[in-house]
């Protein structure tokens, strides 16, 4: 059966063409949704709309998508912006840039860490699924930072223990609205499909266990940066934590951000950054750390909160 997706234009975006809008709310690609929507599977309020209509607030879109298709492999192109900051037998550490997908998924045509990795010479390790060959974990495509690809069988299995095992650190940069109280804390709530809109997800009774934990790190007039551990790995586990809390990500429109706020700072996703990873190395269990400095675009947001401080 195809999946029917029904949800609201959120008042970020108003005025944005359905392209646009959609790929930012469903996190597929500006060109997959012209594809649909040429397809007559994009309606709004139910009329069916082309890919240059613009969105209003209140409306409601109504997405048919296909049937899931087994992803392709990795299409192999340079990512702009990609960088390698370690390079061993084992694994491989990349700054990942906002915009980029860890791998292929049905949907997504858009960059991968895969691709870009291929294009460089780098040989992942031939485990897991044969669309995400050596991908031990993921970040959004609207988060940036580190992430760790295995490349070999060893480090693939010793990597996946360590998340499992939880003997990873992985230390996230994240801006969110207003100032949490207390300003040091832990968000232990339970994390599933949003019960009534599947296109995101939601503290939910019964959901799989989710750990945050954060800090306080600098004040804003209207907004906290914040350091953010995570015990558990579940999807959008941050910006689902911290929206349950009334204190969404900056400029995450899809769970509840002030749009006028995301404007004002120059944010067209949401602040937030893997900044520093670190794991025992499979080749011998010495730490290992990385760290990634905040990209361009979360910068000047900060820069322009400081001139207002």
């Amino acid at each position: 059966m195809s999946d029917v997706r029904t949800l609201p234009v959120p008042e970020g975006l108003e005025g944005m063409r359905v392209d646009a809008g959609l790929a930012r709310l469903l996190g597929l690609s500006r060109t997959a949704v012209a594809g649909l929507a040429e397809a007559g599977a994009v309606l709004l309020d139910g009329n069916p709309v082309g890919k240059s209509e613009r969105l209003a607030t209140g409306s409601w879109l109504e997405v048919i998508l296909p049937d899931p298709q087994q992803p392709a492999e990795a299409r192999v192109e340079p990512v702009p912006g990609l960088r390698v900051l370690h390079d061993d037998a084992d694994l491989v550490v990349v700054d990942k840039p906002v915009g980029v997908a860890a791998h292929p998924s049905p949907g997504w045509d858009g960059p991968t860490v895969l691709g870009g990795l291929a294009a460089a010479g780098v040989q992942v390790a031939a485990s897991g699924p044969a669309e995400r060959h050596g991908v031990v974990h993921r970040l959004d495509v609207g988060t940036s930072g580190l992430m760790a690809v295995a490349k070999s069988q060893r480090g693939y299995t010793a990597l996946k223990r360590a998340f499992r095992d939880r003997t990873v650190a992985k230390h996230y940069r994240a801006l969110v609205q207003g100032h949490p109280d207390p300003t040091r804390g832990t968000i232990d709530a339970p994390i599933e499909r949003h019960p009534q809109h599947d296109w995101r997800f939601a503290v939910v009774a019964g959901g799989k266990p989710s750990v945050t934990h954060y800090e306080v790190i600098e004040a804003f007039p209207g907004a906290s940066l914040c350091d953010v551990t995570l015990q558990t790995g579940r999807t959008h586990q941050i910006r689902v934590h911290f929206a349950a809390l009334r204190h969404p990500c900056c400029g995450d429109l899809p769970y509840g951000a002030d749009p006028t706020l995301a404007r004002r700072l120059g944010l067209e996703r949401q602040w937030l950054h893997a900044a520093r990873l670190g794991f025992p190395h499979p080749a011998d269990e010495r730490w290992v750390e990385f760290t990634s400095p905040d990209p361009d675009d979360l910068r000047r947001a900060l820069d322009v909160l400081a001139a207002q401080a």
